[in-house]
């Protein structure tokens, strides 16, 4: 009689512990939206999915460029008038923004908002611009005067019509925020992706690592290399959608903000990093400073790795990492 109560609890105890993974998909900061949460049921699920939509409204009206009443729209203001004042997160983001810039010479910059837009990718552009127009749209552009005030938390922009825009970075953060506050609440294991900046921890229900499959970029249709992944992050940059063609030439919606021309012979990034921050960030630094001086420097960095593909199809990955392996 014990023997049967023992196991009745055992199985009691075994069914309260059954999780399950819940999807919601949404459109927000412009973009596809997903987060997966794994839960006991569907209503804790939804609990951590309603957490994460309120942290990326939370966030979003503090970095975003586009909302007038957020602090960064607050210094964009302010350039070349007076520093600004902002929350820890936002002074801190900018300062760790401004780090990925000086590791990759430039080729990542967030005061590129302060840029002319004066290539367009919707097919109205027909010609190309000035070499003096490609000049003149970046002459505001440079991390360098982006001048932080750690002990009064503020940030000024030297110059009058500087912008920052933390678009190249901003759901990476958002991304790493939802994480960690999911996870602060109980939420053992999930994954959100902001707009293909992925961050995933804990595992499946089944206790299978989660998934993550890189997309060809010259055929849509196909995954050529799927990941395991736990506690970490992957961020896609691409340019097979967005695009020009000059002279034979394929130019890709990706500026070089140091030059005001568009990136060439990438069509997509990938880089794996355990913050989905330094992955969103590094993944245009890399697309922009090309195939070689990329992949040294993702070589340089421990806990890093990407995968390049050219604008010919042809597969670079960084030193840690073997795609043939996955494929």
């Amino acid at each position: 009689m014990r023997k049967t109560l023992c196991i009745g609890f055992l199985l009691a105890i075994i069914v309260a512990n059954a999780q399950i993974a819940h999807k919601r998909k949404l459109s927000m900061l412009g973009s596809p939206f997903e987060v997966t949460a794994v839960a006991t049921d569907t209503i804790k699920a939804n609990e951590y999915i309603d957490l994460a939509v309120a942290e990326v409204k939370r966030i979003e009206n503090l970095i975003s460029d586009w909302i007038p009443t957020t602090q960064i729209s607050d210094v964009n203001r302010n350039a070349g008038i007076k520093p600004v004042k902002v929350d820890a997160e936002v002074f801190d983001l900018v300062e760790r923004s401004i780090k990925i810039s000086q590791i990759t010479k430039g080729a990542f910059d967030i005061s590129y908002a302060s840029m002319d837009k004066i290539w367009k990718f919707d097919g109205s552009m027909k010609t190309m611009p000035t070499e003096e127009a490609i000049k003149k749209s970046v002459a505001k552009i440079g991390y360098k005067n982006i001048i932080l005030n750690k002990k009064e938390q503020t940030i000024f922009l030297k110059s009058a019509g500087m912008k920052l825009g933390l678009g190249g970075i901003g759901q990476g953060f958002i991304a790493d925020k939802i994480k960690d506050l999911l996870f602060s609440k109980g939420c053992t294991a999930g994954i959100v992706n902001v707009s293909g900046d992925i961050n995933a921890w804990g595992k499946q229900p089944d206790g299978k690592s989660w998934n993550i499959g890189i997309v060809n970029p010259l055929n849509k249709n196909k995954i050529f290399a799927t990941f395991p992944i736990e506690d970490s992050a992957v961020e896609t940059s691409g340019s097979y959608e967005k695009y020009v063609i000059f002279n034979g030439i394929r130019y890709s919606h990706i500026i070089d903000p140091r030059t005001g021309y568009p990136a060439t012979g990438v069509v997509s990034v990938s880089v794996f990093a355990k913050k989905t921050e330094i992955a969103d960030a590094l993944a245009t630094g890399i697309f922009v400073l090309g195939v070689d001086v990329g992949l040294d420097l993702v070589n340089q960095i421990k806990g890093v790795e990407c995968i390049i593909v050219d604008d010919k199809g042809k597969i670079h990955s960084s030193n840690g990492i073997d795609v043939q392996k996955y494929n």
